[in-house]
Parts: structure tokens; C-alpha cells; sequence
């Protein structure tokens, strides 16, 4: 049967030959009878085709009801042998039984208004506002007046200026290797941003009350070791100061089309923040840019990026190039971020090249991570920090595993233990980090220290050394956070490098928000140093106000 073309004088004849004529009726002929014509027009009209289509009707009533799978022919399935139907077609299709599952039930205490209120009944959560803000602010609402279109129409300008950061203060009695000192603390951290369009900006980053990592504006008020006076620290130039922006935006503002690639990319004294800080933590004077975003069936990789980064200044790493020679180096390197093996790949490659007072110092870092949940039980993340090659003032060489695993508990938002370890030879270090901090800073809270008051931690090298720490943290309901953590670093081989005897932590941590702006925290570690005259011990408190 075919649906004869033609034009019908009327929309209901138009209907009746669509529905009719063109739906072929089980039982039903369907095709034309030897002496009717398939040729609306030579058949006399649509008068013609709707009489016909009637009779096609009535022919359909005299016609036996549809049979249904797992239903009796006399009668229609109710919804239950409906569901059998279905099932019994999934069986036969070599699909399971299963698939087709019963409808909801509802308790009879169900709240159809608490339902409605989960997209209904919200209220605008208000952050803290910048210190400064002119032109277009960040995280609000529109209206907003309509944008120049200096750099193109399809790069349009959203001007804004912000001034942001953070004060912390915080009192602080630490005995730290020796040093006893009871002091009043703080520094201010400043970001100054100016947004040009939806995806270029100048940006710098201020710490206006601190000289270097680790002198901060303070008063010694208490201890064996204190100089019972007020120390000012001062230092107003930008830690960091950068230009960042998409290559593909600015093609499209430039040329008017639009762009068939994103090329993110940064020029400046840019933050390089890799492995969670582990690897890479420092500001470093030089560029970088990114392919992201991309994918490869061939490979069966469904998300990946690459990133290219090089430094010609402000490369800092004491562990092998030694302190206050971050200008005498360069460095090159690429990191790789991909989704692959049902978890998630993290990989990097660099390498330092001296110059000047460091000529012949040439260090190749490489670095890999792979993050996956196992059995919904355990989530693990295992890294592994190398670092070989040439240097004239000490060891280049090291290695560092490191395994960080939480357990899902049955508050898995709110309850999550935790079980890191690690295990290091040689001198393993981390690419750049402008505080000092060992390749072990994030291993738990006995290995960092407060980046404020000199706060005591365990010895972060993993240098001929294996320990780990396993800790308890609880968010209540997501508005405080209680850490409860234990760690061990035992050396095996005395080198002379990070510990030389075994070490014993023991970490206390809370954090509760006063309200959106201020946050209230206090730590407390006692720290057992075999080997050593005095233990480690330090207590303090911290008033923070962000901006």
C-alpha cells in the first residue's frame, strides 16, 4: 500500500485519508482492489477516497481483537499483565526479567508540598562581599547594561574590578624543635583582579603583612625563646601577577567567526598548582597553556587535557637547587590530567636546567597518580614522586609512593576515616614550592604546619623513611569539621636527610564557621621525637575573616 498524494479541499477529509489510508489494518486488504485505481484523481476524488476509507472501517469491526503475549485473546491485558507482557518480551529478547520493576510506593506520612519546596522553597544564600567592586560583580544577578564590543561582538567586554582575600590572626604557644615561643600572629592575603571579557583578566596576588614563607607581622609575648617585642613584616610586592586568557575567544572577538578551538593560557607570575599542591605549589615567573577538554575514541579516552608550562625565574625548590636560588634555573615541563581505566589519571614530566651559579645542575621530575572507589568502600588515590639527574651541590635523586584512602561509612558526607601512608628513598622532592613544605605536606595535619605561627609537624621529607597517618574527621551537619589523627615517621636508613630516629604524632583540629564571613579554628599536636632532647608540641587558636 502506498499513501496517495493530492491535495484535499478539506482538513477533516485531510484527517480521515491520513488516518485511514495510510495505516495498514491487520486482517484488512492492503492494497487496492484489481479495479480500483491507486490515482486519487483518476478515482473520481476525495468524495471517492473517504467513502472507501469508511467501508475500511467497517471491514475493521468485523475483525478479531489484537492477541496479546501473556494475556487471554478474549480480553484486553490490565496494567499487571501488561507488565507480564513486557517482561516476557524482554525474556525473549535475551533481556533479564528484572529490568521492569513495580511503581513507587508511598508512605502514607509522604509530603507532596516538601517535594515541591526542593525547587520552590529556596532562599538566596548572601557570601561576603569584596573589599572593592566596580563594574560587573562577580556572582550576582542580571540585569546588566549591554556590553562594548571593542574586542569583536563575539568577544564582548564585561569590565570589573574586585578586591578580595582574607585576615587571619591567630595566638599560638609552640614548642618547635627546640624553639619555645608564645605569640600573637597575622597576615593578610590580598587578590586584586580585573575582569576584561567573560574569559581574559589581569590578576594579582598581595601579602602585604609577611616577609617571605615564613616571617610574618607577630608579637612575642611568652616562651623561653621569645624577644617580647613586636615584629613588623612587610613586603608589597605581588607574590603573583598575570595575564590569563583563551586564545580561541580572542581569535573569535578579533575575526569575527566563531572559533573552533579553546586555547586557555597564561603569561606572567602565575601560581603552578599541581597534584593536589604535592607536586607543584609556587608562583613561577614564565607561561603556560592548555589543550582542553579533548577526547580520543581510538584510545577509549573520554575526557583529557594537556598542559605545557615552562619558568625562566622564581623557580623555587631548596631541596635541589638549594634556598634563595630561585632565580638561577629554568624549568620546563607538561602535565596530563585524563578519565580512563574507570578512574582518573594524573601524570607529569619537567625538568630544571641551572644556570649561572647552578650551571650543570640539570633534575628530571616525573610524576603519576591514579584516584578511583573501590566496591563503594574505599576511595584511594596513589601517587608516585620521582625525581634523577645532575647536581653538582647534592642529591638529585629520590623516590616517594604515596597512598591516600578514605573508607565510606555510613555517613559517607559527614563520617570519613582515613588511612595515608608512604614510603621514600633517596632525597624525593617536589618540582616547586616557594613555603619549604616536603613531599609529605598533605600526607595529614601532623605533617603541615599553619604557614602563620611556626606550627610544629613531623619531619615531611620521606627520605629513606616509611609512616603514614590514620584519622578520624567528622562535619557534623556540614557546618563544622572535628580531625582526630595520629602518624609515625621510621626512618630506615640515617643519612643524614629528613628523620633520623622514629617519630610519633598526635593531631587534634576544629573548624566551625561563625557566620558567612568569619571562621573560628584551633589546633593542637604533641609530637614525640625519639632520639631528640625535647618533643614537639605546639597549641593555637585562629580568628579568620574572609572578603
Amino acid at each position: 500500500m502506498r499513501c496517495n498524494a493530492y491535495r484535499a479541499p478539506t482538513m477533516t477529509a485531510a484527517i480521515a485519508l491520513a488516518a485511514v489510508g495510510c495505516l495498514a489494518i491487520s486482517g484488512a486488504a492492503a492494497e487496492p482492489a484489481a479495479n480500483e485505481s491507486s490515482d486519487a484523481a483518476v478515482d473520481g476524488g476525495w468524495v471517492t477516497q473517504v467513502s472507501r476509507a469508511a467501508a475500511r472501517l467497517d471491514a475493521a469491526k468485523d475483525l478479531p481483537p489484537p492477541q496479546y503475549v501473556g494475556a487471554p485473546s478474549e480480553e484486553k491485558p490490565s496494567g499487571k499483565k501488561a507488565t507480564g507482557e513486557k517482561q516476557a518480551r524482554a525474556s525473549n529478547a535475551g533481556g533479564e526479567n528484572d529490568l521492569f520493576q513495580s511503581d513507587p510506593q508511598y508512605d502514607a506520612d509522604y509530603d507532596p508540598q516538601g517535594e515541591v519546596d526542593v525547587y520552590g522553597a529556596k532562599s538566596a544564600v548572601e557570601p561576603p562581599r569584596p573589599l572593592l567592586e566596580i563594574g560587573r560583580q562577580q556572582y550576582t544577578s542580571g540585569i546588566y547594561d549591554e556590553s562594548s564590543t571593542f574586542l569583536g561582538e563575539k568577544n564582548p567586554l564585561l569590565p570589573g574590578l574586585a578586591i578580595y582575600g582574607d585576615w587571619r590572626t591567630a595566638v599560638a604557644y609552640n614548642n618547635n624543635n627546640g624553639k619555645d615561643i608564645a605569640q600573637i600572629a597575622t597576615r593578610l592575603n590580598l587578590d586584586v583582579d580585573f575582569k576584561i571579557t567573560g574569559t581574559e583578566r589581569l590578576h594579582a596576588f598581595f601579602t602585604p603583612l609577611q616577609n617571605g614563607a615564613t616571617e610574618f607581622t607577630r608579637y612575642e609575648f611568652g616562651g623561653g625563646d621569645a624577644n617580647n617585642r613586636f615584629n613588623d613584616e612587610f613586603d608589597l610586592n605581588p607574590q603573583t601577577l598575570f595575564f590569563e586568557g583563551d586564545l580561541g575567544s580572542i581569535y573569535s572577538g578579533f575575526s569575527g567567526n566563531e572559533s573552533s578551538f579553546d586555547l586557555p593560557f597564561t603569561v606572567g607570575l602565575f601560581p603552578l598548582f599541581l597534584q593536589n599542591g604535592i607536586w607543584a605549589n609556587d608562583a613561577i615567573l614564565g607561561g603556560a597553556v592548555s589543550i582542553p577538554a579533548k577526547n580520543s575514541a581510538a584510545l577509549g579516552l573520554a575526557n583529557f587535557d594537556v598542559t605545557f608550562f615552562a619558568a625562566f625565574d622564581d623557580v623555587d625548590n631548596a631541596g635541589i637547587i638549594g634556598p634563595g636560588n630561585d632565580s638561577n634555573a629554568n624549568l620546563f615541563g607538561v602535565t596530563a590530567f585524563v578519565d580512563a581505566f574507570n578512574g582518573y589519571l594524573e601524570g607529569g614530566y619537567a625538568v630544571i636546567d641551572g644556570r649561572d651559579q647552578n650551571e650543570g645542575l640539570l633534575t628530571h621530575f616525573v610524576t603519576g597518580a591514579y584516584t578511583r572507589r573501590y566496591y563503594n568502600t574505599v576511595s584511594n588515590s596513589t601517587r608516585v614522586f620521582a625525581n634523577f639527574g645532575d647536581n653538582p651541590q647534592g642529591d638529585s635523586d629520590g623516590l616517594a609512593i604515596i597512598s591516600e584512602n578514605s573508607l565510606i561509612s555510613g555517613l559517607p558526607s559527614t563520617l570519613l576515616p582515613y588511612a595515608n601512608f608512604f614510603v621514600g628513598f633517596g632525597n624525593p622532592q617536589p618540582l616547586v614550592d616557594g613555603n619549604g613544605a616536603g613531599i609529605l605536606k598533605n600526607v595529614g595535619i601532623n605533617f603541615e604546619t599553619d604557614a602563620l605561627t611556626g606550627f610544629p609537624k613531623l619531619d615531611d621529607t620521606a627520605s629513606d623513611a616509611f609512616g603514614g597517618a590514620l584519622g578520624l574527621q567528622y562535619l557534623f551537619n556540614l557546618d563544622q569539621q572535628l580531625v582526630f589523627e595520629v602518624a609515625m615517621v621510621e626512618p630506615f636508613d640515617k643519612d643524614g636527610i629528613g628523620a633520623q630516629d622514629t617519630q610519633y604524632g598526635f593531631g587534634i583540629r576544629y573548624q566551625v564557621p561563625i557566620d558567612r564571613a568569619w571562621l573560628f579554628r584551633a589546633d593542637a599536636t604533641y609530637q614525640i621525637l625519639e632520639g631528640e632532647d625535647e618533643n614537639n608540641f605546639g597549641i593555637r587558636t585562629e580568628l579568620r575573616r574572609k572578603f
